[in-house]
C-alpha cells in the first residue's frame, strides 16, 4: 500500500510542471529547469539518493536529450532547406491545381502533407508550415490554424521518424531494470527494441480505428466554424474522398507499422496516401459536385484576421522566433521548380532510412562502434568508470545510426541539387537554431527528471517515484483506468508540448497502473503513444508558434477551446477501444 506522503512527494517534479506551465504560464525552459531540481530534493528526501545517484541521472538525461535533439535539427534544418529553395512553394502550387475546392484542400494540405511533415520533423512544425500555405490560398488565418492543429494526429505518434517511440520508450525502459526483465528476462521478447515495436504497431490500430474520421473532423470543423452557413452539411458531401484519403493513408500505414517498426508508418503513410488521392482526384474520382468556399472577407469577424492577409504566403517573409513571436525571413518566391526536384530530398529521406534499418551490410556499417561515442568510451580517462559515475547506467550517442544524419546528408545533397547560394544556407541554418534552441534547455531538464523519478528505486533498491505513483493511481482507478490512459499522455503532450516528452514522463507510469491492475502493458502504452499525440492539439507553444506564423497571437484561447472538441472524441475512442482490447479482444497480449 501506497502511503500518502510517498504518493505526494513523488507526485511533486509533476506536480510542478503542471503548476507552473498551466497555472502561471511558464514556458518549458523556465518550468523544467525548476522540476528538475524539485526531482532533486524529493529524490533527497523521500528516496535517500545520494549526489552519485543524483548526477548520474542527471548526465544520463542529458545524453538522451542530445539523441532527441539531434534528430530535431536535422529534420527541421531540411524542412527550412527546402522553404529556402521554393521547394515548398512548388508542392503547394502542385496541390492549388488540383483543385480550388477549400474542403479538397484541406484534405491534401491538412491530413496528408501535414503527416507527412509531422512524420518527417515532427515537434510542432505541420501547423507552423501548412498554416501559412492555407492563408496563402485564401484561408481566414483563425480557420487555418485550427485546420492546421488537428489534421496530422495518426502521424504524431511517429513523428520526426519515430523519436517518440524510440527515444521516449526504448531509451527510458532500457534503462529501467524491472522493465527490461519483465519484456526481456521474462517475456516474450528478444529485447525492448521488439517490444515497442509491438506496442507501435497497437498504437497504429488504435489509430487507424480512431482515425477513420479524422479527415472528416478537419473539414467539419472548417464549414461548422467557418463557413457561412456554420454547417457540418457541406462536410457530408465530401465524405467519400474522406474515408479514401483515410484509407489511403492508413493501409501502408498500419502495413508499415507491422513490417518495418516505428519509425516509418508516418512518412510512408503519408507518402502513398498523398499520391494516391492525388491521382484519384486527377482522375475525375471524388470531386464534390458544386465548389465550396468561405464568406466573402468583408462578412469575416475581425478576430479571423491578424497581420497577415488571406492570399498572401506568409511563409514568404514571417519566421518563428526563439521566443514565440515573429521575424523577417530571407525565403525567395522562387517558382516554377518541377515537383519531382521538390520531393527528391524527402524521397532520398525515405530511401535512406530504409536503407539503413534493412539492409544489413548497411546497418553494420552505421551501427559499427566507430560511429557511436558510449560513456564506456571515456574510461580511459582519469576518475572516469565504465558506467555513468559507476552507478551501472550507461547510455551512447550514434551518430550515423540516427535519423538526424540522414537529414542533415540530404540537407547538402540539396544544396547542389536545389542550386542554393551561400545566403541561402545561411538562412536556413539560422532558422534551424532560432526554431531549434528554445528546446535545448527544456529537453534537457525534463529528460534528467524523468530520470531522477525512474532512478530513485535503483539507487536504494525501493520501488522508484514513477512506481510509486503507479501504485497509487492504480488503487484509486482500479480496472477501469484504462480508459483514461490516452488522457493521460495527452495531458504530458499538452505540458510538455511534445509527444516524445509525454512518452518520456509518463511511459513508466503507464507501464506500472498496467501491471498493478494486471491489463496488458502493450496495450496501455500503445495508448499512452496515442494519447501524447492528442495533447499536440492544446499544447500552447504549439497553438502559440502556428498563430504567430499567421500573425494572429492573442487568440490561444479562442484556438484551444475549439481544438477539444477533436481531443474529447479521439481521447474517448481511444479509452473505449483500449478497455475493448484489454479486458475482451485481446487480454493475452503482454
Amino acid at each position: 500500500m501506497v502511503s500518502a506522503v510517498d504518493g505526494l512527494v513523488a507526485l511533486l517534479p509533476l506536480l510542478t510542471i503542471a503548476v507552473l506551465m498551466v497555472g502561471f504560464y511558464w514556458p518549458a525552459t523556465r518550468t523544467m529547469p525548476v522540476a528538475w531540481l524539485v526531482a532533486i530534493g524529493a529524490g533527497v528526501v523521500g528516496w535517500g539518493m545520494n549526489g552519485t545517484w543524483i548526477a548520474a541521472a542527471t548526465i544520463n538525461g542529458f545524453i538522451t536529450a542530445a539523441n532527441i535533439l539531434y534528430i530535431v535539427f536535422g529534420a527541421i534544418l531540411l524542412l527550412y532547406t527546402l522553404k529556402q529553395t521554393g521547394a515548398f512553394d512548388a508542392i503547394n502550387a502542385g496541390f492549388a491545381s488540383v483543385s480550388e475546392d477549400r474542403r479538397v484542400q484541406v484534405v491534401l494540405l491538412v491530413f496528408l502533407m501535414g503527416s507527412f511533415i509531422e512524420a518527417a520533423a515532427g515537434f510542432g512544425t505541420p501547423a507552423a508550415i501548412v498554416g501559412p500555405l492555407l492563408v496563402g490560398l485564401g484561408f481566414p488565418p483563425l480557420a487555418a490554424v485550427v485546420i492546421a492543429l488537428t489534421g496530422n494526429l495518426m502521424a504524431i505518434t511517429f513523428g520526426a521518424v519515430g523519436t517518440p517511440l524510440i527515444i521516449g520508450m526504448i531509451d527510458i525502459f532500457e534503462s529501467v531494470e524491472t522493465i527490461t526483465a519483465d519484456a526481456v528476462g521474462n517475456g516474450p521478447y528478444a529485447d525492448i527494441s521488439t517490444w515497442v515495436a509491438d506496442i507501435a504497431l497497437w498504437a497504429a490500430s488504435y489509430h487507424v480505428v480512431v482515425g477513420i474520421v479524422l479527415p472528416f473532423i478537419g473539414v467539419a470543423m472548417m464549414t461548422r466554424f467557418f463557413g457561412e452557413e456554420r454547417s457540418i452539411k457541406p462536410a457530408l458531401e465530401v465524405l467519400p474522398l474522406t474515408l479514401f484519403a483515410w484509407a489511403s493513408f492508413s493501409v501502408p500505414y498500419f502495413l508499415t507499422a507491422y513490417f518495418l517498426g516505428p519509425e516509418f508508418p508516418g512518412l510512408i503513410g503519408s507518402m502513398v496516401g498523398l499520391f494516391v488521392t492525388v491521382s484519384a482526384l486527377k482522375a475525375g474520382f471524388f470531386h464534390p459536385d458544386e465548389e465550396w468556399d468561405f464568406a466573402p472577407e468583408s462578412a469575416w469577424p475581425d478576430h479571423w484576421v491578424g497581420d497577415i492577409k488571406p492570399g498572401e504566403s506568409a511563409s514568404d517573409d514571417v519566421a518563428v522566433a526563439a521566443d514565440g513571436g515573429t521575424v523577417q525571413s530571407s525565403m525567395p518566391a522562387t517558382a516554377g521548380m518541377p515537383l519531382w526536384k521538390a520531393w527528391t530530398p524527402y524521397a532520398l529521406v525515405a530511401l535512406l532510412l530504409v536503407v539503413t534499418r534493412v539492409v544489413d551490410p548497411v546497418k553494420s556499417f552505421v551501427t559499427m562502434d566507430l560511429f557511436i561515442i558510449s560513456w564506456g568510451d571515456l574510461a580511459a580517462l582519469p576518475f572516469v568508470h565504465e558506467t555513468i559515475l559507476g552507478t551501472g547506467l550507461t547510455n551512447d550517442f550514434a551518430l550515423l545510426y540516427l535519423p538526424g544524419a540522414v537529414f542533415v546528408a540530404v540537407h547538402l545533397v540539396t544544396i547542389p541539387l536545389h542550386g542554393m547560394d551561400s545566403a541561402e544556407i545561411k538562412a536556413a541554418w539560422s532558422e534551424t537554431i532560432e526554431k531549434v534552441a528554445p528546446a535545448v534547455i527544456a529537453l534537457l531538464f525534463a529528460v534528467a527528471t524523468v530520470q531522477i523519478m525512474l532512478q530513485s528505486g535503483s539507487a536504494t533498491n525501493t520501488d522508484s517515484m514513477l512506481i510509486v505513483l503507479s501504485e497509487g493511481m492504480a488503487g484509486v482507478a482500479g480496472g477501469i483506468y484504462p480508459f483514461f490512459a490516452a488522457f493521460v499522455g495527452a495531458f504530458g503532450a499538452f505540458l510538455a508540448g511534445s509527444n516524445t516528452v509525454s512518452d518520456i514522463l509518463f511511459g513508466t507510469f503507464q507501464y506500472g497502473v498496467a501491471d498493478q491492475i494486471g491489463t496488458p502493458r502493450t496495450l496501455m502504452l500503445g495508448a499512452q503513444a496515442v494519447g501524447g499525440a492528442i495533447g499536440n492539439l492544446i499544447a500552447v507553444h504549439n497553438v502559440v508558434a502556428a498563430l504567430a506564423v499567421v500573425g494572429l497571437v492573442g487568440e490561444e484561447g479562442r484556438v484551444i477551446r475549439l481544438e477539444l472538441i477533436p481531443l474529447l472524441y479521439y481521447g474517448t475512442a481511444t479509452g473505449l477501444l483500449t478497455l475493448l482490447f484489454s479486458y475482451v479482444l485481446f487480454p493475452g497480449v503482454f
